[in-house]
């Protein structure tokens, strides 16, 4: 979860060098070199190709502008634009995104995984028309005006989605994880339509290829439950309103994986340790891979993600983490 990143001194000396983070993130060497610096500093078993969910959206002709203490701003939505889109040109756009890919995977050790990563269309869809009104709310009178044209973009959402996971796994990526990070955003009568259908359309598209899929519908409370059960990814990630114990009695045939909020990362270790423990108990005897409910904070020191990672070590009588 955002493993390489702002917390990071290494990562920010070399951002403030490359100011336009689309192009860094299309620049195959330095994307390597950023995916391989966590790798480097903690030893982790897996890497996350550093990259961005709006890639996609940038691919398919919108420009992107990330705007400070705003985040993202992407220009305006042009629905015929979107409709000429071209395999060709999408693909050709997003090359420097897997040739980091081929890179990377010659630098891992074999014995290390590498994820690669998507935007769920309805995320996407989310910054494509800009639906939202504020930091945590949905612009209902957008999503009204838009409604009749989501069908269709999400449709093309998934096929150009489907290339880029195959692409990246290609590539040499062993796995990929669906982040549908608005999805508690939806409105209740919509999850059918807008998040539960179109993620089951790419994990059935990863089953037929044999490309193990992690979903994230984050916020979305105990619809967990019903999601799990008509997705059926391989891995669910959990955010941190889902209670460990819950999950485990009502999430079947899933690796569950996360929880642990990014927030503890900035307490007392000894804070840290308990709120990590109560995972680890919660998941013990199951398949579960530990990591965090969303992203690392920027302001994380990271000798407590290398304690953490440490006492996980530890508590498990093995270097996995």
């Amino acid at each position: 979860m955002r493993q390489a990143g702002r917390y990071l001194p290494e990562f920010r000396k070399l951002r403030s060098k490359n100011k336009n983070f689309i192009k860094l993130c299309l620049n195959s060497k330095l994307s390597s070199k950023i995916t391989l610096q966590p790798i480097e500093r903690f030893d982790l078993d897996s890497a996350i190709i550093f990259s961005d969910i709006l890639i996609v959206p940038y691919a398919l002709g919108q420009n992107i502008e990330f705007v400070e203490n705003r985040g993202p701003k992407l220009s305006s939505f042009n629905f015929q634009n979107f409709l000429k889109n071209k395999d060709k040109i999408f693909l050709k756009t997003l090359n420097p995104v897997y040739e980091a890919i081929q890179i990377t995977r010659k630098k891992l050790n074999k014995k290390k995984s590498l994820i690669s990563f998507v935007g769920a269309p309805w995320t996407l869809l989310v910054y494509m028309l800009d639906l939202k009104s504020d930091v945590s709310h949905l612009d209902l009178n957008k999503l009204k005006k838009n409604e009749r044209k989501i069908p269709q973009i999400i449709d093309l959402l998934i096929k150009y989605l489907c290339l880029h996971i195959e692409k990246q796994v290609d590539s040499g990526a062993d796995l990929v994880q669906i982040f549908d990070s608005w999805a508690g955003m939806i409105p209740q009568e919509k999850l059918q339509e807008y998040c539960y259908q179109p993620n089951a359309q790419i994990v059935e598209f990863c089953r037929r290829k044999k490309i193990p899929s992690i979903c994230f519908p984050k916020g979305i409370k105990n619809n967990y439950e019903t999601f799990n059960d008509f997705v059926k990814p391989d891995g669910i990630n959990l955010d941190p309103e889902i209670e460990p114990l819950w999950a485990r009695e009502k999430l079947k045939k899933v690796v569950i994986q996360g929880g642990l909020d990014p927030n503890i990362l900035l307490q007392t270790d000894k804070e840290i340790m308990l709120a990590a423990t109560k995972y680890m108990n919660a998941f013990k005897g199951i398949p579960y891979v530990f990591n965090l409910g969303h992203g690392l904070l920027p302001e994380t020191d990271p000798d407590k993600v290398n304690n953490l990672i440490n006492f996980y070590r530890k508590f498990n009588g093995s270097k996995s983490s």
